[in-house]
């Protein structure tokens, strides 16, 4: 069974999109965005798609959420890049597919993703990280939009990074979710096949019974999985849905990154 809700709006590519730069950081070709100087830095971790599938295991519905040939090219990822930059962030967003992407063919899913299988990113980020500490960086946030959402939870696992944030995520379970050590905001959209606001209610009783993290989770009515990157320029309610989102997002790193 085929999902057409986060299929509908796929984005235009342009790999010279933004007002940043492409630089080699932790081995990956980066998006690196915002003043050298700083201190303070924001890693994002996109998404991937071109085709999106439902599966059935073990008589539970799961959305395997394979997009690819976006990832750090999105223009619309890169303009959310400048825009935490512009509020005083080193933003660096990684092509964490090494420039192999999902190519669209359903029949070479299981290959393509033992390779980007999204529990590996955890991995490459840190080097990311670790590049970053190299030049000076002492704080760091870290936001996973869908297939990027599950590195981000494990690296909120550790003190790798000092704030997170969930962008309609995926493969991210409610265990993972018990395990968080770092502020944690979780964005989710009404209408969301994949991680419906149920799910993300659950993750916010999670939260809400570990008081000793800092936690935000809001659910935006009349948007589908993706609209924080995916959203249509000509609809007025998705452009004032995902710019809503990207400042509560920023405003998270604001209070947390420091």
């Amino acid at each position: 069974m085929a999902s057409s809700e986060c299929c509908s709006n796929p984005p235009a590519l342009n790999p010279s999109s933004g007002s940043g730069h492409v630089e080699k950081l932790g081995g990956f070709d980066s998006y690196v965005t915002g003043s050298p100087d700083s201190r303070l830095s924001v890693l994002l971790v996109h998404d991937a798609f071109v085709d999106c599938i439902a599966v059935l295991s073990e008589n539970h519905l799961l959305m395997l959420h394979l997009f690819g040939n976006a990832g750090y090219e999105a223009p619309k990822a890169r303009k959310l890049a400048d825009k935490i930059a512009a509020a005083g962030f080193i933003v660096v967003l990684p092509d964490f597919f090494n420039g192999d992407p999902f190519n669209g063919d359903r029949a070479s899913i299981p290959v393509w993703r033992k390779t980007h299988a999204p529990e590996k990113t955890i991995e490459d980020a840190k080097l990311v990280i670790e590049a970053l500490r190299s030049k000076g960086v002492s704080a760091i946030g870290a936001a996973g939009f869908c297939w990027g959402a599950k590195g981000v939870i494990d690296l909120a696992k550790h003190d790798f990074i000092q704030a997170a944030v969930l962008c309609h995520p995926s493969s991210v379970t409610l265990d993972d979710i018990k395990a968080v050590k770092v502020p944690i905001s979780v964005l989710g959209a009404e209408i969301d096949q994949m991680y419906p606001p149920e799910v993300i209610k659950q993750f916010e009783e999670v939260l809400t019974a570990k008081p000793e993290i800092k936690s935000h989770v809001k659910i935006f009515p009349k948007v589908a999985h993706g609209w924080t990157l995916r959203y249509d320029d000509e609809d007025e309610v998705a452009v004032k849905a995902a710019g809503e989102a990207h400042q509560d997002l920023l405003g998270w790193f604001l209070e947390h990154v420091k």
